[in-house]
């Protein structure tokens, strides 16, 4: 049985964007969580090989560092055409200014060398990896995916990352275009996002739905 999450836990981002959408995702739930950011903590490096194994080292770092429980996201989109690039390497793509425009010309970029114009050929997937750690060691992991479309060009400003090129299966729009709460899926089983179908699975292990909120 996995293990309760109660109490304060620190959300081991320094992402605003990626940080907002896990608020967002723990407010019903009575959990309060502050940011790794907001505690001074040092982002380690990003040694995995997966993005479990890169949430992993953040959740870990941050209940080592802040002697709480802590939450580390790992998360990117995998392109088929470019053998499942930039996958876990999808924040280094936008540089150390964080710039996803650039990086979502790249990717447009790398399909367009590759010939690759066809819907069919535009196949891409996001992936979430949550983990949760606590300071004695234990961890537990949940992952969700989301399989898609790429668009050119992107499309909204809402979301974060490549979120405005990427249009989910079943849906006209692209993630970019959404308002959090389609994005995230309420009321429609474990969710529409990478993220919130992961997190819906965390919410099921760890978490107890807050019965005081009004």
């Amino acid at each position: 049985m996995a293990r309760r999450l109660e109490g304060r836990i620190v959300i081991a981002t320094h992402n605003a964007g990626k940080l907002r959408e896990m608020q967002e995702l723990m407010a019903p739930f009575g959990v309060s969580a502050v940011s790794a950011g907001d505690l001074n903590l040092p982002e380690p490096e990003e040694t995995g090989m997966t993005f479990a194994e890169n949430a992993a080292l953040k959740a870990h770092a941050a209940a080592k560092a802040a002697d709480l429980p802590a939450l580390a996201d790992d998360s990117g989109i995998c392109v088929a055409a470019l053998d499942g690039a930039p996958g876990i390497f999808s924040a280094r793509w936008a540089g150390s200014g964080k710039d996803f425009a650039h990086a979502m010309r790249r990717v447009e970029e790398e399909l367009a060398r590759r010939g690759a114009t066809s819907a069919e050929e535009r196949r891409a997937h996001f992936v979430s990896a949550l983990v949760v750690a606590w300071p004695d060691g234990h961890e537990e992991l949940f992952e969700g995916r989301v399989f898609g479309t790429l668009v050119w060009p992107p499309r909204g400003d809402r979301g974060f990352g490549y979120d405005p090129m990427f249009q989910p299966d079943g849906h006209e729009r692209t993630f970019g275009e959404m308002a959090s709460d389609e994005k995230h899926g309420w009321g429609h089983g474990e969710g529409l996002s990478h993220r919130a179908r992961a997190f819906s699975r965390l919410a099921a292990a760890c978490l107890r739905k807050d019965t005081g909120a009004g």
